[in-house]
C-alpha cells in the first residue's frame, strides 16, 4: 500500500509538472505572442522551430537576395528590409524596428552574427517598448569590450590570459605591448567574436602588417577596429561554458562544450562534454562562468569561453563571453534535454529559472560538424591549405537523417549562396550513449549528406572525424592546420571522371526515332563504321583550379589520361535528381550524387566529397595563359577588393602582398608569385571579382635584375 501510495504521488507529481509546464508556455505565448527574428540562414529557421512548438507566431526578416530562402519560408510572415548588402537589411536597425511594429511583434530574438551583439540593437529594441530576447544591453556593451570585460571578469576571481591593459591603444603601443608581454602574440579585435580579425603573430617584423590588417578586419566585421594583444598559448584548448541566467539573481552552468577543432581561429567541430575534463575540473570553470556572468549582471542564455594550456589541464584563463545563443548549442541542448531558445523565452517573460545545478544531468555526448561554403586548396609547393570562401546555386540537396541525427539548415534546392553573408550553411549533429558512438554516427551523417552546386567542407570534416588524434580526444586549436593538408584529396578519382566522361557521351547521341524507336548507328558518337571497330570519343575535363585531363569512352570502355582501356558502364541515374547514379568500372559499383547545371557541366558527389567537372576548352584557357602571361594573378574566390598596395609599373619581391580580396568577412592576401614587375593591375579598391578573374599580372626579373618592394 506504501508503495501503491509512492507511485501515485510520484506521477501526481509528474502530472503537477506536466501542467506547470503547460501553464508555462501558455504564459510566453500569451506574452510573446508574435516574435520577429532578426537573422537569416538555418539559426532563424531553428528559432522558428521552438516558436511553433510554443504555439508563438514568427516574422522573418529578409533581404532581396533571401527573398525564397529557407527562413522566409519557415515563417507565419516575413517582411522584405532591403537590398543584399548587410548594412543595408540585417544591420538596419531601424528597418528592423519598423518590421516588429508592422507586424505586431512584442519581442524580438537577435539569433547568432549581425547585431546579436549589438548593444545598441538591444537598447533600441528596449526603447521601442519590445522585449529583446537576450541580455541587458549593458552587459553586452561590457562584455562586448574584450578589454573591460577581462577586467572585470578579473575584479570577480576568474582568472584570464596575460595581455594588453587599456582602451585605445595606437599601432605603436599594441606593438610595444606585444614585445612585453613577449612573442608569439595573438591579436584580436575587442569588439568582436568567431575568430574573424584575429592574427597570431610569431615574428616582431610582422607585427605593423598584422596589426593592419586586423584592424581592416575587424572594422569590417565589426565597425570597430579597436584591438587588445594576449600572450599566445601554445597547443591550447578552447573550452566554453554554457550559462543560464534570470532577472532573479539566479545562474546555473549546464556543462562545457570542447571547441578546440578550428581553422582560422573559427570552429568547425564542437563536442560536449569535453574528452579532456573530470568532474572537479569541470566544476571548477563552471563556477568561474557563473562569476563571470554574475560581474555582468547577465541575464538569459551566455557562454564564457576559456583557453585550457595543452600541457596543464588543470589551469583555464577565460577568454571572453559570447552574449547571445551560440553556433554549437545543439550539442548542449542534446546532452541536458534542454531547449536552450526556449529557456531564452522563458527569462525574456520574467520567469525564474527552474534549473539548478543538481537537476542538471549530461546524458551520453554529442558532437556538431559546421557545413561551410568553402573551398580547401593546398598552397602550390607548400603544405599550408587555405579555406577560400565559395558561391553557387544548390542544384541537389540531400541532408542526413537516422537515430540520434538532428540538421539544423538553412538550405533548399535552389538556394543561392553568395560571398554577402557568413559562409556557414548548416550544422550536422549527432548524439550517442558514448563519445566513440556519436562520432561514429556522425561521420556516417556526413557521407550522408550532399550539397551539389557550391564547393562544402564536408568531405574534410569527415575525415578530422577520423583522425587518430580526433578519435582519442588528443585535441588542440592548431590541429586542424597542421593536419589540413593531408586533409585535402591530391587527385579527383579515376571513377569520377569516368562518370563525367560517360555522362557527356550520352548527351551526345541522338534521340531515337520516334516512330520506330531505331537509332542510326552512324549518328552515335562512338564513329561507328562498316568493317571497323568503334571510335574513341575523347572528352577533356577538369575540376576548378585542376589540370584538364582527357577521358577517351567508347562501347563499353574508358581510357583515363594515358591508361589502359577499362571496362566500363552506367547502371542508372544518369537523368539526376534524386536518383543515384551509379557507375560500374572495372567490375567494382561505385554511387554517386549527381546534379548538371545549365550550362551542360556536372557534379558529382559521394561520402560528402563533391566535383565540378567542367569541360576544358584549350583555345580558351591558351588565349588566357598568352593574355596574361605566367605571373597571372587570379580571384582565388568571388569577392570583394579591400586593399590594393601596388600599381602597375611597381618592381616587387616574391611574396609581396599586392591586394586583398574579401568575401564573407574573410580577407585573402594576394602576394607576387615571383620577383619582377607589375604589368598589369585590373581592379581598384571596391572592386566586385568572380573567382579565377584577373587580377594582375607581374613579369618575372631577370637574371641580373631581381625585383625589390617598391
Amino acid at each position: 500500500m506504501r508503495a501503491g501510495r509512492a507511485e501515485r504521488a510520484e506521477r501526481a507529481e509528474s502530472d503537477e509538472s506536466d501542467e506547470s509546464d503547460e501553464r508555462g508556455a501558455s504564459a510566453v505565448s500569451e506574452l510573446f505572442e508574435t516574435v520577429l527574428v532578426a537573422n537569416r540562414g538555418e539559426i532563424a529557421v531553428r528559432v522558428m522551430r521552438t516558436l511553433r512548438r510554443l504555439g508563438i507566431r514568427s516574422v522573418a526578416v529578409y533581404s532581396d537576395a533571401d527573398a525564397g530562402a529557407a527562413h522566409v519560408r519557415a515563417a507565419d510572415t516575413a517582411v522584405r528590409i532591403g537590398p543584399e548588402a548587410p548594412a543595408d537589411s540585417y544591420l538596419a536597425i531601424d528597418r528592423l524596428l519598423d518590421a516588429a511594429r508592422r507586424t505586431g511583434a512584442r519581442a524580438v530574438h537577435p539569433g547568432y552574427g549581425f547585431l546579436a551583439e549589438n548593444a545598441g540593437f538591444a537598447r533600441a529594441t528596449a526603447d521601442a517598448g519590445l522585449v529583446f530576447i537576450g541580455p541587458p544591453a549593458s552587459a553586452v556593451e561590457l562584455m562586448g569590450d574584450k578589454i573591460r570585460a577581462k577586467e572585470t571578469v578579473a575584479a570577480a576571481g576568474v582568472p584570464v590570459v596575460p595581455g594588453s591593459t587599456g582602451s585605445g591603444l595606437g599601432d605603436a603601443e599594441l606593438a610595444a605591448a606585444a614585445r612585453e608581454i613577449g612573442l608569439p602574440v595573438l591579436l584580436k579585435p575587442s569588439a568582436g567574436g568567431g575568430g574573424k580579425g584575429m592574427r597570431l603573430v610569431r615574428e616582431a617584423d610582422r607585427l605593423a602588417e598584422e596589426i593592419a590588417a586586423a584592424r581592416r578586419e575587424a572594422r569590417s566585421s565589426f565597425g570597430d577596429d579597436t584591438l587588445l594583444v594576449e600572450r599566445w598559448i601554445d597547443r591550447p584548448r578552447h573550452i566554453e561554458i554554457q550559462v543560464l541566467a534570470d532577472a532573479h539573481g539566479n545562474v546555473v552552468h549546464l556543462g562545457e562544450r570542447e571547441c578546440s577543432l578550428q581553422r582560422r581561429h573559427q570552429k568547425i567541430i564542437e563536442e560536449a562534454p569535453s574528452p579532456l575534463l573530470d568532474a572537479a575540473t569541470r566544476e571548477a570553470m563552471g563556477r568561474a562562468a557563473v562569476e563571470a556572468a554574475r560581474s555582468c549582471g547577465y541575464r538569459g542564455a551566455g557562454t564564457v569561453e576559456f583557453i585550457v594550456p595543452g600541457g596543464d589541464p588543470g589551469t583555464h584563463y577565460f577568454m571572453e563571453m559570447n552574449t547571445r545563443l551560440q553556433v554549437e548549442h545543439p550539442v548542449t541542448e542534446l546532452i541536458t534535454g534542454i531547449d536552450l531558445v526556449e529557456a531564452q523565452l522563458r527569462v525574456a517573460a520574467g520567469e525564474p529559472l527552474a534549473l539548478r545545478r543538481p537537476d542538471i544531468a549530461l546524458r551520453g555526448h554529442a558532437v556538431e560538424a559546421r557545413i561551410c561554403a568553402e573551398t580547401a586548396r593546398v598552397a602550390s609547393g607548400e603544405r599550408r591549405v587555405d579555406f577560400l570562401p565559395s558561391a553557387g546555386s544548390v542544384l541537389l540537396l540531400a541532408e542526413p537523417d537516422g537515430e540520434g541525427i538532428r540538421v539544423d539548415s538553412g538550405l533548399l534546392p535552389g538556394s543561392e549562396i553568395g560571398t554577402a553573408y557568413d559562409p556557414m550553411l548548416a550544422k550536422v549533429i549527432a548524439h550517442g550513449p558514448d563519445r566513440p558512438t556519436a562520432l561514429r554516427r556522425l561521420r556516417a551523417a556526413l557521407a550522408a549528406t550532399a550539397v551539389l552546386g557550391v564547393d562544402t567542407n564536408t568531405g574534410l570534416l569527415r575525415r578530422l572525424l577520423d583522425l587518430p588524434e580526433v578519435r582519442s580526444g588528443e585535441l588542440d586549436t592548431g590541429l586542424v592546420d597542421r593536419s589540413a593538408a593531408g586533409l585535402v584529396p591530391d587527385r579527383v578519382p579515376d571513377e569520377v571522371y569516368a562518370a563525367a566522361a560517360l555522362l557527356r557521351q550520352a548527351a551526345l547521341a541522338p534521340p531515337p526515332d520516334h516512330g520506330s524507336g531505331w537509332t542510326d548507328p552512324f549518328s552515335l558518337p562512338s564513329g561507328r563504321r562498316l568493317g571497323g571497330e568503334p571510335a574513341w570519343t575523347r572528352h577533356r575535363l577538369r575540376v576548378p583550379g585542376g589540370r584538364p585531363v582527357t577521358v577517351a569512352v567508347r562501347d563499353g570502355e574508358v581510357r583515363i589520361g594515358d591508361g589502359p582501356p577499362l571496362p566500363v558502364r552506367l547502371l542508372g541515374g544518369a537523368s539526376g535528381g534524386a536518383d543515384p547514379l551509379t557507375l560500374e568500372l572495372e567490375g567494382t559499383c561505385h554511387t554517386f550524387r549527381h546534379a548538371r547545371t545549365p550550362a551542360g557541366d556536372h557534379w558529382l558527389g559521394r561520402d560528402g566529397d563533391a566535383w565540378q567537372i567542367l569541360a576544358h576548352d584549350p583555345v580558351a584557357a591558351a588565349g588566357g595563359r598568352a593574355a596574361a602571361g605566367a605571373g597571372t594573378l587570379t580571384a582565388p574566390m568571388p569577392g570583394t577588393v579591400t586593399v590594393v598596395k601596388a600599381a602597375a609599373g611597381d618592381r616587387v619581391a616574391a611574396g609581396q602582398a599586392l591586394l586583398m580580396v574579401e568575401a564573407m568577412k574573410m580577407e585573402h592576401v594576394i602576394a607576387a608569385p615571383h620577383a619582377g614587375t607589375v604589368t598589369a593591375l585590373e581592379v581598384t579598391a571596391g572592386s566586385t571579382v568572380a573567382m579565377d578573374q584577373l587580377l594582375a599580372v607581374v613579369e618575372p626579373a631577370a637574371a641580373d635584375e631581381p625585383g625589390e618592394a617598391s
